[in-house]
């Protein structure tokens, strides 16, 4: 699914699948008379399909109501919100339209998403992004201040990485207690922009190993992966996955997934990014 503002899903079973709930944001249950659903099931066989009534009623009986009270009328419990009258419950209908707009309202993506982290805004880095947004930036400009960037953005990521306290003896011979990062860490650009990256990354970590990932896109929305080389034991190293333009999504998308196959616990990996 591209990725987009809104997206509805549709169907009587939705609700069945926890693993389909879990991603819902909101999750309605549209519930209407038993009398109403008879009434438009007969209506559309009989004169759709040409059937007769006694067979519909019959079908009705034995099979559909059956299967409505096994199956649909159970996952109601899992609605959020329950609209009776359906579309004709003009009130139910404003309230969850005003509560989108409120939701697409919130600009502050951070307090929404709590794995989001966005650097504080500096002069400094407003400048820099100026800089290299200004059409007239010459291209050994915007490499410098691009670099510099990047470094922030790579320096703020490895932040979020696990550390461990760590006592160390100072040339005075006192203690001083410190923190260690993690030793099992990898980087991974996604060609070709997100080889702007890997330098920044090897000047904050010595040695570090850094993988490809290289997806072709066809069309507005289509994406292939073409091309990837990852360390062996990448499932057990944290991830700084490395892209610095953001646009639809599609790409980091289908990176962070193949990152999963590779059995990358979803929590050891962080994606840096400098302009979405």
């Amino acid at each position: 699914v591209n990725p987009s503002d809104v997206i509805i899903l549709e169907g009587i079973l939705l609700f069945h699948d926890s693993r389909v709930r879990d991603l819902m944001n909101m999750k309605i249950f549209v519930d209407t008379d038993a009398d109403v659903r008879l009434t438009r099931r007969i209506r559309r066989d009989t004169i759709e399909k040409g059937r007769d009534i006694i067979a519909v009623l019959d079908q009705y009986s034995k099979f559909v109501k059956t299967a409505f009270e096994d199956f649909i009328l159970p996952t109601k419990k899992y609605a959020d919100i329950i609209i009776p009258r359906g579309a004709d419950n003009s009130v139910a209908i404003d309230l969850i339209v005003q509560h989108i707009r409120t939701k697409l309202g919130q600009n502050d993506l951070c307090k929404i998403h709590p794995n989001l982290y966005v650097i504080q805004t500096t002069y400094q880095i407003r400048g820099m992004h100026t800089i290299i947004r200004d059409a007239a930036t010459t291209t050994h400009d915007f490499i410098f201040y691009a670099d510099r960037l990047i470094r922030l953005v790579v320096e703020h990521g490895l932040g979020h990485l696990p550390f461990r306290e760590k006592q160390v003896i100072t040339p005075t011979g006192s203690v001083y207690t410190g923190v260690d990062f993690s030793k099992s860490l990898c980087g991974i650009s996604v060609i070709r922009s997100g080889e702007s990256m890997e330098n920044a990354l090897r000047a904050c970590c010595k040695g570090i190993k850094i993988g490809k990932i290289l997806i072709h896109r066809e069309g507005d929305d289509g994406k292939q992966l073409i091309y990837h080389n990852l360390p062996k034991d990448i499932a057990k190293r944290h991830v700084l996955l490395l892209d610095p333009i953001l646009g639809t999504g599609n790409s980091a998308v289908q990176a962070i997934s193949l990152l999963l196959e590779k059995r990358v616990q979803e929590a050891n990996i962080i994606f840096l990014n400098l302009i979405s």
